[in-house]
């Protein structure tokens, strides 16, 4: 079940749900938007210009207050705001439709489990010829809550738990590239 806002104003209250910092006009009907921090990673360019999958890439932090994204550009960027779910809650990260059509895309994989303590890493597209401008503080996507049934036997424990900086892939650590390797 999609939680309303008096059931995430609730869960904010009792200190179930944490999002810090926190201000009462992030509060919508059944979310809560996310601001853009102030910390974006650029994937460089890999020798031979092919990114593998199982390999690590080297990213260029930049911090700003105001970054210009180029066109048909990629770019990882974190929520300001921290979040800490319990695990019976897990939420769906969703662009903002008004910055969507704006023609960024904005997307996290779309999913944040049980249990996760951390900023958002979201990976962010300019679908447009010409530069996006981003500004920190803006807010750029809204988290949905569901309260689910049955436990989540412990939360969210990956590797990505805690993380407070946008953090780029660690598709390399995970255990399936061992046995690809192998195949």
């Amino acid at each position: 079940m999609v939680l309303g806002k008096s059931a995430l104003r609730g869960e904010l209250r009792t200190g179930r749900l944490k999002v810090e910092p926190f201000d009462d006009e992030l509060l919508q009907p059944a979310s809560i938007d996310m601001r853009l921090g102030e910390q974006f990673l650029v994937p460089e360019p890999s020798a031979g210009s092919l990114t593998r999958f199982g390999e690590s890439i080297p990213y260029q932090e930049v911090r700003t207050g105001c970054y210009i994204l180029p066109g048909n550009s990629f770019v990882l960027a974190r929520t300001r705001e921290v979040v800490h779910l319990p695990d019976d809650l897990t939420a769906f990260v969703e662009g903002r439709s008004s910055i969507g059509r704006l023609g960024l895309f904005i997307q996290n994989a779309g999913w944040v489990d049980p249990g996760f303590r951390g900023s958002i890493t979201l990976e962010l597209y300019n679908g447009l010829p010409h530069p996006i401008e981003l500004r920190a503080g803006w807010r750029v996507c809204q988290l949905v809550f569901v309260r689910m049934e049955g436990s989540s036997e412990g939360g969210y424990t990956g590797k990505y738990q805690g993380q407070v900086d946008t953090t780029g892939s660690r598709l390399h650590q995970d255990a399936d590239r061992a046995s690809a390797a192998n195949g």
